[in-house]
Protein backbone atom coordinates (compact mmCIF):
# COMPACT_ATOMS: atom_id res chain seq x y z
CA UNK A 1 0.00 0.00 0.00
CA UNK A 2 1.78 3.76 -0.73
CA UNK A 3 2.05 5.64 1.68
CA UNK A 4 -0.56 8.71 1.78
CA UNK A 5 0.45 12.24 1.49
CA UNK A 6 0.28 14.38 4.69
CA UNK A 7 -3.40 15.98 5.37
CA UNK A 8 -4.23 19.38 7.17
CA UNK A 9 -7.78 18.94 8.54
CA UNK A 10 -10.09 21.78 9.51
CA UNK A 11 -13.54 20.99 11.32
CA UNK A 12 -15.45 24.02 10.73
CA UNK A 13 -16.15 26.26 13.45
CA UNK A 14 -18.93 26.08 15.90
CA UNK A 15 -22.24 27.03 15.62
CA UNK A 16 -25.13 27.70 17.64
CA UNK A 17 -26.28 24.34 16.98
CA UNK A 18 -22.86 22.99 18.13
CA UNK A 19 -23.05 25.28 21.33
CA UNK A 20 -26.28 23.99 22.23
CA UNK A 21 -25.11 20.11 21.64
CA UNK A 22 -27.46 19.69 18.58
CA UNK A 23 -27.56 16.90 16.24
CA UNK A 24 -26.38 18.73 12.79
CA UNK A 25 -25.57 16.32 10.44
CA UNK A 26 -26.46 17.76 6.89
CA UNK A 27 -28.37 20.73 8.11
CA UNK A 28 -27.01 23.53 6.80
CA UNK A 29 -26.24 25.60 10.15
CA UNK A 30 -23.65 28.95 9.50
CA UNK A 31 -20.73 29.14 12.02
CA UNK A 32 -21.58 31.98 14.83
CA UNK A 33 -19.25 34.75 15.90
CA UNK A 34 -17.12 32.28 17.85
CA UNK A 35 -17.08 29.78 14.89
CA UNK A 36 -15.41 32.71 12.85
CA UNK A 37 -12.54 33.58 15.39
CA UNK A 38 -12.00 29.61 15.42
CA UNK A 39 -11.82 29.67 11.77
CA UNK A 40 -9.16 32.60 12.09
CA UNK A 41 -7.20 30.34 14.52
CA UNK A 42 -6.66 27.43 12.67
CA UNK A 43 -5.64 29.58 9.16
CA UNK A 44 -3.06 30.99 11.78
CA UNK A 45 -1.86 27.34 13.47
CA UNK A 46 -1.95 26.30 9.63
CA UNK A 47 0.23 28.64 8.41
CA UNK A 48 2.45 28.34 11.24
CA UNK A 49 3.23 25.18 9.98
CA UNK A 50 3.23 25.38 6.25
CA UNK A 51 4.19 28.84 5.03
CA UNK A 52 3.83 27.88 1.45
CA UNK A 53 0.20 27.43 2.51
CA UNK A 54 -1.12 28.65 -1.05
CA UNK A 55 0.66 26.12 -2.58
CA UNK A 56 -1.06 23.56 -1.20
CA UNK A 57 -5.06 22.29 -2.40
CA UNK A 58 -7.92 23.01 -0.33
CA UNK A 59 -10.92 20.87 -0.51
CA UNK A 60 -13.70 21.20 1.44
CA UNK A 61 -17.34 19.88 2.14
CA UNK A 62 -20.44 21.97 0.34
CA UNK A 63 -21.72 22.93 3.48
CA UNK A 64 -22.04 26.73 4.01
CA UNK A 65 -20.27 26.25 7.54
CA UNK A 66 -17.67 24.61 6.26
CA UNK A 67 -17.04 26.81 3.04
CA UNK A 68 -17.36 30.16 5.65
CA UNK A 69 -14.64 28.52 7.68
CA UNK A 70 -12.01 27.88 4.99
CA UNK A 71 -12.03 31.36 3.67
CA UNK A 72 -11.92 33.14 6.87
CA UNK A 73 -8.83 30.16 7.63
CA UNK A 74 -7.55 31.83 4.40
CA UNK A 75 -8.45 35.28 4.18
CA UNK A 76 -6.29 35.27 7.92
CA UNK A 77 -3.36 34.66 6.38
CA UNK A 78 -3.47 36.23 3.22
CA UNK A 79 -4.74 34.32 0.83
CA UNK A 80 -7.68 34.14 -1.13
CA UNK A 81 -10.88 33.54 0.43
CA UNK A 82 -12.48 31.46 -2.80
CA UNK A 83 -9.16 29.65 -3.51
CA UNK A 84 -10.70 26.19 -2.94
CA UNK A 85 -12.32 23.58 -4.29
CA UNK A 86 -15.90 21.78 -3.06
CA UNK A 87 -15.78 18.07 -2.68
CA UNK A 88 -19.26 16.31 -2.03
CA UNK A 89 -17.79 13.61 -0.58
CA UNK A 90 -16.70 15.55 2.72
CA UNK A 91 -19.99 16.58 3.42
CA UNK A 92 -20.95 15.35 6.95
CA UNK A 93 -22.91 12.12 8.12
CA UNK A 94 -26.48 11.97 8.17
CA UNK A 95 -28.33 11.76 11.64
CA UNK A 96 -31.62 11.41 9.25
CA UNK A 97 -35.12 12.34 11.21
CA UNK A 98 -32.64 12.86 14.63
CA UNK A 99 -31.17 16.26 12.87
CA UNK A 100 -31.85 19.27 15.33
CA UNK A 101 -32.32 17.41 18.32
CA UNK A 102 -30.13 16.88 21.45
CA UNK A 103 -28.63 13.51 22.53
CA UNK A 104 -30.75 14.16 25.69
CA UNK A 105 -33.62 14.54 23.57
CA UNK A 106 -32.80 11.80 21.40
CA UNK A 107 -32.91 9.25 24.52
CA UNK A 108 -36.01 10.63 25.93
CA UNK A 109 -38.12 10.31 22.50
CA UNK A 110 -36.31 6.94 21.33
CA UNK A 111 -34.67 5.00 24.79
CA UNK A 112 -34.43 1.78 22.94
CA UNK A 113 -32.13 3.19 19.80
CA UNK A 114 -30.30 5.80 21.88
CA UNK A 115 -29.34 2.65 23.70
CA UNK A 116 -28.49 0.48 20.17
CA UNK A 117 -26.74 3.30 19.38
CA UNK A 118 -24.98 3.49 23.00
CA UNK A 119 -23.72 -0.32 22.21
CA UNK A 120 -22.10 0.52 18.70
CA UNK A 121 -21.55 4.29 17.78
CA UNK A 122 -19.83 2.91 14.71
CA UNK A 123 -22.12 1.07 13.01
CA UNK A 124 -25.96 2.41 14.01
CA UNK A 125 -27.53 3.84 11.48
CA UNK A 126 -30.17 6.19 12.58
CA UNK A 127 -33.75 6.64 11.58
CA UNK A 128 -33.56 7.54 7.86
CA UNK A 129 -29.53 8.55 8.30
CA UNK A 130 -26.06 6.88 7.55
CA UNK A 131 -23.54 5.35 9.88
CA UNK A 132 -20.04 5.95 10.68
CA UNK A 133 -19.24 2.78 8.97
CA UNK A 134 -21.11 4.38 6.00
CA UNK A 135 -19.46 7.48 6.16
CA UNK A 136 -16.14 5.98 5.82
CA UNK A 137 -17.20 4.19 3.15
CA UNK A 138 -18.11 7.24 1.64
CA UNK A 139 -15.00 8.78 2.55
CA UNK A 140 -12.44 6.35 1.45
CA UNK A 141 -11.89 6.96 -2.43
CA UNK A 142 -11.57 10.71 -1.50
CA UNK A 143 -8.82 9.82 0.62
CA UNK A 144 -7.21 7.37 -1.50
CA UNK A 145 -7.59 10.41 -4.18
CA UNK A 146 -5.25 12.23 -2.57
CA UNK A 147 -1.78 12.98 -4.40
CA UNK A 148 0.15 15.19 -2.59
CA UNK A 149 -0.07 17.50 0.79
CA UNK A 150 -3.61 18.84 0.99
CA UNK A 151 -5.81 20.97 3.12
CA UNK A 152 -9.39 19.43 4.17
CA UNK A 153 -12.05 21.54 6.11
CA UNK A 154 -14.76 19.29 6.96
CA UNK A 155 -16.85 17.58 9.92
CA UNK A 156 -16.21 16.14 12.91
CA UNK A 157 -17.65 12.60 11.71
CA UNK A 158 -15.36 12.93 8.59
CA UNK A 159 -12.53 13.40 11.08
CA UNK A 160 -13.26 9.98 12.58
CA UNK A 161 -13.91 8.03 9.41
CA UNK A 162 -10.48 9.90 8.06
CA UNK A 163 -8.84 8.67 11.64
CA UNK A 164 -10.23 4.87 11.29
CA UNK A 165 -8.89 4.71 7.92
CA UNK A 166 -5.25 6.34 8.16
CA UNK A 167 -4.54 5.07 11.47
CA UNK A 168 -6.07 1.68 11.96
CA UNK A 169 -7.53 3.10 15.17
CA UNK A 170 -10.62 0.91 16.21
CA UNK A 171 -14.10 2.40 15.53
CA UNK A 172 -15.12 2.62 19.25
CA UNK A 173 -12.15 4.78 19.70
CA UNK A 174 -12.99 6.93 16.41
CA UNK A 175 -16.82 7.29 17.50
CA UNK A 176 -15.35 8.71 20.71
CA UNK A 177 -12.68 10.51 19.58
CA UNK A 178 -12.76 14.67 20.52
CA UNK A 179 -12.69 16.69 17.48
CA UNK A 180 -11.25 20.26 17.69
CA UNK A 181 -12.53 23.54 16.27
CA UNK A 182 -10.06 26.10 15.27
CA UNK A 183 -7.17 23.48 15.25
CA UNK A 184 -5.62 21.59 12.66
CA UNK A 185 -5.48 17.85 12.83
CA UNK A 186 -2.27 16.67 11.19
CA UNK A 187 -2.61 13.37 9.01
CA UNK A 188 1.19 11.84 8.45
CA UNK A 189 2.93 8.50 8.58
CA UNK A 190 0.10 6.53 9.71
CA UNK A 191 -0.75 8.71 12.70
CA UNK A 192 -2.28 12.05 13.71
CA UNK A 193 -1.56 15.02 15.98
CA UNK A 194 -3.37 18.03 16.78
CA UNK A 195 -1.88 21.70 16.42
Amino acid sequence: MRARPRLYFIRHGETDWNAEGRLQGQHDIPINEKGRVQAGEAGRRLAALRPDLGALPWLVSPMGRTRETAELGRGAVGLDPAGYTVDERLKEISFGLWEGYTWKEVRKAEPAMARLREQDKWNFVPPDGESYGMLMERVRPWLDSLTEETVAVSHGGVARAVMRLVTGMSAAEAASADIWQGKVLVFEAGAYRWV
